[in-house]
């Protein structure tokens, strides 16, 4: 799709006009409020932008959040009906933050209208409808972007420029993990997230998706795997009203059947020849939100986690007198840390990663270009997804096969 440049605000660093880029919202639940308040950030962090984006409208089933998104967040209007975020002529862009098993609709209606589309992963939750966003939005010609904020991370983009260097010589190891313990607990009730004909997939797509996209972009495609999934607490107490994984229900509630995995586990080979061992869980009590990777190779190794995203831990075999990790604290030496604080081990937060992705994602639609981590990046892991959970049942390794459609 050609862009049509609309212009407004001060001269951006280049001296050009910034362009305008009006911006539609479906869900304000965590994540849609999380985008929003990021679109409201920008302006105060990236005085180099090219653009400006504009809150125009807010889609959300729930009168309060719509009143909540026009007083608080500043939306032009508020709607009960997505359609009319999508078909808005002032919205350039649409960010969908809905639950899952509402995407492909979402993004096929937006992709429809021209709009460029910015949805949190999974972007449909099973691979089957991945694939259809994808090429809904390839067929429109819009700009597609995904909620992979941790490729963001200052510290997580300094690893990927150690590996790029070659620092740590040949890469022969890779393990990744995202264990949070938001589904560990028996009475947490049974929200959308735990059902396969809402959510989709269980940890696989919430929570796998991360880590086997980071390991893409660090080392590469994935090409043979062989995995196990488990559901651990197969019953939940039923939800009031909407409900959330984060709600809690009473032993004396109703209970109904958990439907999707609680955990998946993968050993997997790159391309690249590196060997992978992969986990996912939910409901593993301890670790809180620990999404972490370690890269092993010849001449040395690092490792990264979320529980403490502005440390990196590396260990470099050049260092012959000092041997063991040592420990790399975040700074504005890296790229983006130095626009939210100066110095060093001054730490930023997750929701300063999504400032990062939709900066990043507006300069696309901004310079009218392709953007990564875009759909095309999702259908990569879904193709890894796919033949994880075919391995699942046929207990044998089985080999990555590409789901992009011509």
């Amino acid at each position: 799709m050609t862009v049509v440049p609309q212009t407004t605000g001060a001269p951006a660093a280049t001296g050009r006009a910034r362009r305008r880029i009006g911006v539609g919202v479906i869900g304000f639940g965590w994540l849609g409020q999380a985008h929003s308040r990021s679109m409201l950030r920008i302006p105060t962090l990236f005085a180099e932008r090219e653009f400006d984006a504009e809150l125009v409208i807010c889609g959300d089933t729930a009168p309060e959040r719509i009143d909540e998104a026009v007083r608080s967040l500043g939306f032009a209007r508020g709607t009960a009906d997505w359609r009319q975020v999508v078909q808005d002529p002032a919205v350039d862009v649409v960010v969908i933050a809905a639950p899952n098993m509402l995407h492909v609709e979402l993004v096929e209606a937006a992709a429809a209208a021209g709009k460029h589309v910015f949805c949190e992963k999974p972007v449909g939750g099973t691979p089957e409808q991945t694939v259809r966003a994808e090429k809904a939005a390839r067929a429109a010609g819009v700009i597609s972007g995904v909620g992979y904020n941790y490729r963001w991370a200052p510290l997580v983009r300094y690893a990927r420029q150690l590996i790029a260097e070659g620092r740590l010589g040949e890469i022969t190891n890779y393990r990744g993990r995202f264990f949070s313990m938001y589904g560990s607990d028996p009475l947490g009730v049974l929200s959308w997230r735990f059902l396969v004909d809402q959510a989709g997939y269980g940890v696989t797509t919430d929570l796998m998706s991360h880590s086997v996209d980071l390991a893409h972009m660090l080392l590469g495609p994935i090409t043979r795997v062989t995995g196990a999934t488990e559901t651990f607490i197969r019953e939940r107490p039923l939800a009031v009203g909407a409900g959330t994984h984060y709600g809690r229900g009473r032993p004396e509630d109703p209970t109904g059947a958990v439907t999707n995995e609680d955990y998946a586990g993968m050993l997997c080979e790159f391309a690249s020849g590196a060997r992978g061992t992969f986990e996912a869980s939910r409901s593993m009590v301890g670790p809180e939100s620990q999404m972490a990777f370690e890269v092993y190779g010849t001449k040395g190794a690092l490792g990264w986690n979320l529980e403490r995203l502005n440390e990196l831990q590396l260990y470099l075999v050049e260092d012959e007198l000092h041997t063991g990790y040592r420990t790399v604290f975040g700074g504005d030496r890296f790229p983006y840390h130095g626009h939210f604080v100066p110095g060093s081990a001054n730490g930023i937060g997750f929701e300063d990663l999504v400032v990062i992705e939709d900066y990043e994602f507006c300069r696309s639609v901004a310079e009218d270009r392709e953007h990564s981590p875009g759909f095309a990046d999702v259908v990569e892991w879904v193709s890894v997804q796919a033949v994880l959970l075919k391995s699942a049942e046929s207990g044998t390794w089985e080999p990555v096969v590409s789901l992009r459609e011509a």
